[in-house]
């Protein structure tokens, strides 16, 4: 357990997260390149339970060698202090079809109820409830390639948290690498279920870790009773100030691992670069 801005951090490197590592090292270094419901419907991605979590695993992260960094200062006299004001930058940050590129399109619904919060319960099953008291807004939408081409039909979801300041946003990081470790199978909602989690935190400089103040991604298989399976799940989560961007990616038969990699990085690249514009400090 470290911390970082006042904030426990939980640091647990799997193999399975170096993968999105040198992913993520290729394809967000310029800026442009969970997906989960609960029962109702509403969206686990990119917001991370308040429900109580184990104990962190050791800290097993390497800091890498220095590298310029992407990340602005934060300015804080454009972080929102309103609901509404949040609600205006969730707009400016997340993202539509067209940042993944072809072949994505919208799924129904679009958007999740932007006043429910995902809670990860002692059973490891996803719930929802209102709205914490540190998160201003939240959102997630949700895509898909229609299956075609010799693949089944691949999910995903962008997600996007405005919490009332940098140190909640953090929290929410930590917490998600606590869940894993927690639950490392969780039922998403009924037929649906992620199974073998394993996850890999990164603070800003770990691991080459230059483009978010925090990261965070986990890598395990999807079962649905819709889409069959077992198929590969992705999920990779950056922090800037008091914002987290979530991208989730639930695979299919006959479609390539890497490829749902590219298009969960791309995504998030996108969106933490948005956040990044909105809420950086202009260049003096």
């Amino acid at each position: 357990m470290t911390r970082r801005h006042g904030v426990p951090r939980a640091y647990g490197c799997a193999a399975a997260g170096l993968l999105f590592t040198a992913a993520l090292v290729g394809c967000t270094a310029d800026g442009t390149a969970k997906d989960g419901t609960a029962k109702d419907g509403t969206a686990k991605d990119g917001a991370t339970s308040r429900a109580p979590a184990a104990s962190p695993a050791p800290s097993t992260s390497t800091t890498a060698p220095s590298a310029v960094s992407l990340v602005p200062a934060l300015d804080e006299s454009k972080q929102p202090k309103t609901a509404a004001e949040a609600r205006d930058l969730l707009a400016r940050i997340l993202i539509t079809e067209d940042a993944f590129g072809p072949g994505v399109v919208r799924a129904t619904p679009f958007e999740s109820d932007s006043g429910r919060w995902p809670v990860l319960d002692e059973r490891c099953v996803w719930q929802t409830t209102g709205l914490p008291p540190d998160v201003l807004a939240t959102n997630t939408r949700y895509f898909q390639i229609p299956a075609a081409d010799g693949h089944g039909r691949v999910r995903l979801n962008a997600t996007v948290t405005v919490h009332r300041d940098r140190g909640e946003s953090g929290w929410e990081t930590a917490r998600a690498m606590e869940e894993v470790l927690r639950c490392p199978d969780q039922k998403l909602r009924e037929g649906e279920d992620i199974k073998g989690l394993l996850g890999n935190a990164m603070y800003q400089g770990e691991q080459m870790n230059n483009w978010s103040e925090d990261a965070f991604s986990e890598i395990g298989t999807y079962v649905s009773e819709a889409d069959g399976g077992p198929h590969r799940y992705f999920w990779y989560q950056a922090q800037f100030g008091p914002v987290t961007v979530a991208i989730a990616g639930k695979g299919a038969e006959g479609f390539k691992d890497e490829t749902l990699t590219q298009l969960v990085v791309q995504g998030n690249s996108r969106m933490i670069a948005h956040a990044k514009q909105a809420l950086g400090k202009a260049a003096g």
